[in-house]
């Protein structure tokens, strides 16, 4: 099992740019992919961007791409998710994940945070 924190989270102005952490603790941070999800209101919450175990592969939404980067260190349990050049439309509760596996480009994650907003106003 793994248990994950989210934090970072805030309001921001279109164009900005915010860096969210999510420190992990339980078992071994480096045997789980991890991913950031995010839900507005009124919407179904989606796949962000993920990471595989190591670090070396990662997978991104394309509303994202170019914009978002995604990243671990698996020495401090932590996953990143570096946010620039924000949208009004980038507005939703970000919710991290993690999952045992090889997989990691997948919306089936089993561990989840609680969640940081992330508003960025126009």
């Amino acid at each position: 099992q793994v248990q994950l924190v989210e934090s970072g989270g805030g309001l921001v102005q279109t164009g900005g740019s915010l860096r969210l952490s999510c420190a992990a603790s339980g078992d071994t941070f480096s045997n789980f992919a991890m991913g950031w999800f995010r839900q507005a209101p009124g919407k179904e919450r989606e796949i962000v961007a993920t990471i595989n175990r190591s670090g070396v592969s990662t997978y991104y939404t394309a509303t994202v791409k170019g914009r978002f980067t995604i990243s671990r260190d698996n020495a401090k349990t932590t996953v990143y998710l570096q946010m620039n050049s924000l949208k009004p439309e980038d507005t939703a509760v970000y919710y991290c994940a993690a999952r045992t596996g090889i997989v990691f480009v997948t919306s089936s994650y089993d561990y989840w945070g609680l969640g940081t907003q992330v508003t960025v106003s126009s």
